[in-house]
This record gives structure tokens, C-alpha cells and sequence, in this order.
């Protein structure tokens, strides 16, 4: 069964390390079939600044940001591939979550719950993060601040479930040899549509 897939190499950068495993899960994906669509958030160009505290006010949706919400709402699986920085997403990357997941689109509040109803149910994600970090240290340390706000606070929140992370990493002392290694992995995700 083919599936349609959503891929976002969330790099700031072009050219990065995160864009060769958005690329090759996608390769592998479309190997199988499976129909792609994919964004680079180096290219997009919109305010990442909300600027408002009142949804109310939300600012309209810059081309890059409604083509990108469009191919969220036609995607089944949602890949994001992304660097750790300061513990968290690189700005421009919060940034596109801030401009368009927002209520009435991405969730809804109901009078006398607490939290709201995920209205991008039927997606499921896989978010691949790149780090120089230990591993290790991201989990005894941080604590996995990263994947906890990016499965709970975000992810979910919206409706999309289940998910699954994948980390890379130490980037810093990786050599081409285990670079290798990581970008076929990347790919045989992409062809299993995982």
C-alpha cells in the first residue's frame, strides 16, 4: 500500500547534513512508490515571528507557509528532519510551528476540557534529529527535552500519532564511513514508509 508522505528538511541551511536524510528517505520512499512531497525550510521564506498573542489576530499565511499547511492536510506520514540546537528546533523551524498550527486548523478547544481535540488525526510522523550531543547525555541529562515537546506539545497535540524518533548523532566526530551508514538507514525508512 503506497502512502502519502510529507517531507521537510527543517535545516535552516542548505546543503546540511539533515537535507542528505530528508533526500534519501525520500529516494527511498519514492523507490517504493510512495507519492512525495517535499520542503526545504532553508528556501521558504516567511516571518517566523507570531507577533500576536491572540490567534484572533494571526497574520495571514505567506505562499511558503499555505503551500507547506496544504501538504500537511494531504499527507498520511509527516518526515522531519532537523539539527538539535540549544537543546531545541532552530528557530525558523518553531517558528513555522507557531504560524500554522493554529485552532480551528490544526486543533480545536472544547468548553470543559482541558485539552483540545487534535484535528490532524490520521497522520503519523517520523522526526529524525541530528546532534552533536551524546546520546546518552540527551536522556540522562536533558532529560529528551526535545522529543518530549516535539511528541507532546506538539505532534499529538495536533492529532498526529503514533511517532517515532530516530537520533543521529555525534555529528561532530562522525566520520564519512558512519555518514554512510546513517543516510542508507535514512533511505530504507523512506522505502518501508516508516
Amino acid at each position: 500500500m503506497t502512502r502519502k508522505i510529507l517531507v521537510l528538511d527543517a535545516h535552516p541551511e542548505a546543503g546540511s547534513f539533515s537535507q542528505a536524510l530528508a533526500e534519501h528517505y525520500g529516494a527511498g520512499a519514492s523507490e517504493k512508490g510512495h507519492s512525495i512531497r517535499f520542503h526545504q525550510i532553508s528556501k521558504m521564506s516567511f516571518d517566523p515571528d507570531f507577533g500576536t498573542s491572540d490567534f484572533k489576530k494571526a497574520p495571514s499565511l505567506e505562499p511558503d507557509l499555505a503551500a507547506f499547511w496544504d501538504d500537511l492536510v494531504w499527507c498520511e506520514h509527516f518526515v522531519m528532519v532537523h539539527p538539535l540546537w540549544w537543546g531545541g528546533h532552530p528557530a525558523k523551524l518553531k517558528g513555522l510551528f507557531d504560524r500554522i498550527l493554529l485552532p480551528g486548523k490544526a486543533f480545536k478547544y472544547y468548553t470543559g476540557k482541558g485539552l483540545p481535540e487534535g484535528l490532524l488525526k490520521g497522520r503519523t510522523a517520523r522526526v529524525v534529529i541530528t546532534m552533536d550531543t551524546p546520546a546518552w547525555i540527551l536522556k540522562w541529562i536533558y532529560g529528551r527535552g526535545v522529543i518530549k515537546q516535539t511528541n507532546f506539545q506538539i505532534l499529538k497535540f495536533c492529532g498526529i500519532k503514533p511517532n517515532r524518533f530516530d537520533i543521529v548523532g555525534p555529528m561532530i566526530k562522525s566520520t564519512k564511513a558512519q555518514r554512510e551508514v546513517w543516510l542508507s538507514k535514512a533511505e530504507a525508512l523512506g522505502r518501508k514508509a516508516a
